[in-house]
């Protein structure tokens, strides 16, 4: 579309292989941001999390992390980590600076237990439901701004009610059918669940799959795309 140079000099001037001091700022403030992802086949989803300001916690100049709190148990973000460590941020600022911060990364699941005891200090959120369930850590690979100018400028109203339903079960207070998808669901035909497999027997299949994968280890990293700033240029 010829805007090689105009990209060339957008990736010059403002994409970063790590979080400089004003976007690390910016990141410990946010309440909300948009996450992407895709499992081992390329589908994506694309998904929202939110929480109280400092809930995407900013460890150092390469590293986020975030509480994944109870949900409606798909599991789609993390189960395509599990398959796919490629993840896309964005963070939008409609408040105050209306703007964005872009950030992608590579990603790994965290037991809770685990990251307390390598970031210590790290506290307990004392409101019900908003307790985490594992921990995501985002290295990042490129940092870059997300431009004004199509952000609209929004604010905050007062809360209408006692405050959010964090990690309730209760339908109408998660939405209930908005989208009269419910109704329609007859429609779709019967949802068959897929066959699942023994515990034993998947355990069994994935270290297969992990011993395979480490003793490819050497011979794939030279073709892993780690982002425009890869330390180590293959030939």
């Amino acid at each position: 579309m010829g805007t090689t140079e105009r990209a060339d000099r957008f990736y010059a001037d403002q994409v970063l292989d790590r979080l400089n001091t004003r976007m690390r700022e910016f990141a410990a403030r946010q309440e909300m941001f948009f996450l992407a992802t895709a499992d081992g086949h390329g589908e994506c989803d694309n998904t929202f999390r939110a929480g109280p300001p400092g809930f995407l916690h900013v460890l150092d100049d390469r590293t986020l992390a975030y509480p994944e709190y109870r949900g409606n148990g798909v599991q789609a973000s993390l189960g395509n980590i599990e398959e796919n460590p490629h993840v896309g941020i964005l963070m939008m600022d409609f408040l105050q600076d209306r703007i964005g911060l872009h950030v992608n990364g590579t990603a790994r699941i965290v037991a809770d237990d685990e990251m307390r005891r390598t970031h210590l200090g790290l506290a307990y959120d004392p409101v019900p439901g908003r307790r985490a369930r594992v921990w995501v850590e985002v290295t990042v690979e490129e940092a870059y701004i997300h431009c004004a100018k199509h952000i609209p400028h929004l604010r905050k109203v007062p809360p209408r009610d006692a405050g959010r339903a964090w990690g309730t079960d209760d339908v109408k207070r998660k939405g209930g059918d908005f989208f009269g998808a419910a109704a329609e669901a007859a429609e779709r035909g019967t949802f068959l669940p897929p066959p699942r497999a023994d515990a034993a027997i998947w355990r069994a299949e994935a270290e297969r799959v992990l011993a395979r994968a480490e003793r490819c280890a050497p011979a794939a990293k030279e073709h892993t795309f780690s982002g425009w700033f890869s330390r180590s240029v293959s030939a």
